[in-house]
């Protein structure tokens, strides 16, 4: 993958290996809490730039 990779929501979801449902991408995608997200008609895509970004600020460091 590069990062001009776009992603559809189930892709996104088998990144995480299933543990982040299709219905939880949609409900944070209502509430604004997930990866950054490009809407196309009704279709949903995410630019793997923005989920990397969104899982940086995710990252926790201890020590």
């Amino acid at each position: 993958m590069t990062d001009a990779t776009i992603l559809t929501p189930t892709e996104l979801s088998q990144r995480y290996n299933s543990l982040v449902s299709l219905k939880t991408l949609a409900n944070w995608r209502s509430t604004g809490e997930g990866p950054a997200f490009t809407k196309v008609g009704s279709r949903v895509f995410y630019r793997l730039t923005d989920v990397l970004e969104w899982e940086e600020r995710r990252t926790m460091r201890v020590g």
